[in-house]
């Protein structure tokens, strides 16, 4: 029978969850933020090598949390877009919530969950199961990386070289400011929507090209006022 969870037992169980895992782990919440805690968990299931899959729809991973996040051979990620669902599986139980994974361990918000057992309600924790595993299909599975702009200028005002017509032809690519007049986007807002797709990462007043961007042949370029962002046209559709 399912049991409904406070803020203390929903951590209390999804801490077990993890720790408990034999074959896998599912974790699916919209932000990609891990604490301590949260990585030391997951550290201890990567050396028992258990499948783990991480689906999210907003990354905030600082830097040294992506090099760690890097280093889990068996740790997977995947983006998946207008994700809001925070839902934790292993092999035996699975728990639906409101605590996204970031607020792991604190206590002092106020969450709700249910905890549902494979034995105790086989078709409900099957309908579950199987519900993360079509968001799995659904997502774009991705190795997190980050192409870091120091001290980025996203925008190169477009007298400059690196925005004349014919090196943009050259690349086949625009910058940002010109895929947003094209799009009908303030670049503000454009940046706010290539990172909620998961093509950028914002961290303090810089941008970051995800792998999604660059397997797509986003890049960035060093023209004579900073760094700016040059996109493949293929981005259009898909903002």
């Amino acid at each position: 029978m399912a049991k409904f969870l406070n803020t203390s037992a929903t951590n209390y169980y999804l801490e077990e969850l993890i720790k408990s895992a034999k074959e896998r782990v599912i974790l699916i919440s919209p932000f990609l933020k891990l604490n301590d805690r949260v990585k030391e968990l997951l550290e201890d299931k990567n050396r028992l090598k258990i499948d783990i899959r991480i689906i999210y729809g907003k990354s905030e991973l600082q830097p040294e949390e992506i090099n760690w996040l890097k280093e889990q051979e068996y740790i997977r990620t995947s983006f998946c877009k207008n994700l809001h669902a925070k839902c934790y599986i292993n092999e035996d139980r699975a728990i639906i919530t409101s605590l996204n994974l970031y607020e792991f361990s604190q206590i002092n918000n106020n969450e709700m969950g249910i905890l549902i057992g494979k034995d105790a309600d086989n078709e409900l924790y099957k309908d579950t199961f199987e519900e993360a595993q079509r968001l799995i299909r659904i997502s774009d599975e991705i190795r997190i990386s980050l192409e870091k702009i120091e001290h980025a200028q996203l925008e190169v005002p477009t007298n400059t070289e690196s925005d004349t017509p014919n090196q943009t032809t050259a690349y086949s690519k625009i910058t940002t400011s010109k895929l947003a007049t094209k799009l009908g986007f303030k670049t503000a807002e454009l940046l706010e929507k290539l990172e909620q797709k998961g093509f950028l990462i914002k961290k303090e007043d810089n941008y970051y090209l995800t792998d999604l961007a660059k397997n797509l042949g986003a890049e960035f370029k060093k023209g004579k006022f900073g760094y700016f962002f040059l996109w493949p046209e293929a981005i259009e559709s898909k903002v």
